[in-house]
């Protein structure tokens, strides 16, 4: 467990920053890369422990994977059907989204694949995607038919797949996808709510075809993708704990270079806006993936009002939003959020009790939270947690910046998971 003092800003934070690549981008093109013909090379790549762990795994399934500072290159197998059988269980570490996707990329292989995780991944629920892949065919052996280790059994036949997701995951989709381009019938998937389009995005930049209305998506059977050159924008995930510092710590100004703009996930964004935050979008990038520079600096908060509706495109961010609601103006109600129940720790518990020792003001709800703004923070008497989840840390440290405190974080070293380099960023805008 590593424990740190958390830092504080004495005149706000000011300054340019590049935050790193995005982590759901960065885990696709290696996906995608590794099926493709021909060499792929992705810029801007997260070097995460998330996405390190991707790595490990393709590695391990016999494709060759180069890492040279924040730029990847993947040598493609040139389809599904090429892979090695690992000598080794594939070790997934704390990434849900590259076991979820996994189970549905590697369903069709002709020999049987284990999976493991940490102790924080082995608690998430698997068969929100077992169940579905079951149905097309797929025999996984889940610890309690739901958790890691699983074993992905030999799989010579997919079949099409006709299916309601009965929750709004983008990664329980994207399993779906990829399984269905691997079947012997096309695949007719309904999403309950619109959810990140990454996978949706991505197969089409590597040549592929998916047919979408609204929430309906028809996946038809292929197997050929031609290697692509890629650079990854900044992960608006990463960028939301600058932004709502900014908003909220007094004598705030910054800029975050080339974030990515996707419009199934700029729901922080949409958040600021209800809150009555103003901010700037310049250099406005028109590829695949969308990107632009935020400025961003300090100014009075609103209340605001969160539905299910919303929640898909900020549900990363929800921690981060209950913070910025504690310095708004009013009473925040976010509900529909019952996602956050299974993330990396039961966010809604966590964010609750961690920030309570703060002085925030927070009733936790089976699908939520309300809050009660305009509370001055303070340093916690207590040592705060991360509960070993990433999101967590961060969202603590940026509590400790509005408090203008001398908290200490325990279990710090989780906010590798996906942003390894958060403190030094940080420290670039102090």
């Amino acid at each position: 467990m590593t424990t740190v003092e958390l830092p504080k800003s004495e005149n706000g934070l000011h300054g340019t920053l590049t935050v790193p690549g995005d982590k759901s981008i960065s885990h696709r093109s290696i996906m995608l890369g590794a099926i493709s013909h021909g060499t792929t090379v992705v810029n801007h790549f997260l070097l995460s422990d998330d996405c390190l762990h991707t790595i490990g795994a393709f590695r391990e399934l016999g494709v060759a994977i180069a890492v040279d500072g924040d730029q990847v290159t993947i040598e493609g197998k040139g389809g599904f059907n090429h892979f090695t059988k690992p000598t080794k269980p594939l070790d997934m570490g704390n990434s849900g989204t590259s076991t979820r996707l996994l189970l549905g990329f590697l369903s069709h292989q002709p020999f049987d694949i284990d999976l493991f995780g940490d102790a924080s991944l082995s608690k998430r629920p698997l068969d929100r995607v077992i169940k579905p892949l079951a149905k097309m065919g797929v025999h996984v052996t889940a610890t309690d038919d739901n958790f890691l280790p699983v074993t992905l059994h030999a799989n010579p036949r997919l079949r099409g797949l006709d299916y309601q997701l009965p929750v709004a995951s983008a990664q329980v989709k994207s399993a779906l996808i990829w399984a269905g381009l691997q079947a012997e019938q096309p695949s007719h998937l309904t999403e309950k709510l619109i959810t990140r389009d990454h996978t949706e995005k991505m197969i089409a930049q590597f040549g592929g075809h998916l047919e979408q209305d609204g929430l309906e998506i028809t996946v038809t059977p292929q197997d050929h993708f031609e290697a692509q050159q890629i650079t990854v924008p900044g992960d608006i995930s990463s960028a939301a704990f600058f932004l709502v510092a900014a908003a909220c710590v007094p004598g705030s100004q910054i800029t975050l270079k080339q974030v990515g703009l996707n419009q199934t996930r700029d729901g922080i964004l949409k958040a600021l806006d209800q809150m009555n935050a103003h901010y700037t979008i310049t250099n406005r990038s028109t590829d695949s993936e969308p990107a632009g520079d935020i400025t961003i600096g300090y100014q009075a908060l609103t209340a605001l009002k969160l539905g299910a509706k919303d929640i898909p495109a900020v549900v990363d961010e929800v921690p981060l939003i209950v913070l910025a609601a504690t310095q708004a103006r009013g009473t925040t109600v976010i509900t529909g959020a019952e996602e956050l129940r299974v993330k990396e720790t039961d966010r809604i518990a966590t964010v609750t009790e961690e920030l309570t020792k703060m002085g925030a003001k927070i009733t936790p709800q089976p699908d939520g939270f309300i809050i009660e703004g305009g509370t001055k923070l303070h340093t916690a008497t207590t040592p705060l947690d991360s509960h070993g989840d990433h999101r967590i840390g961060m969202m603590l440290a940026v509590a400790n910046l509005i408090a203008g405190g001398n908290s200490v974080l325990n279990n710090a070293d989780s906010i590798s998971v996906s942003y390894p380099e958060f403190f030094n960023d940080l420290d670039q805008l102090r």
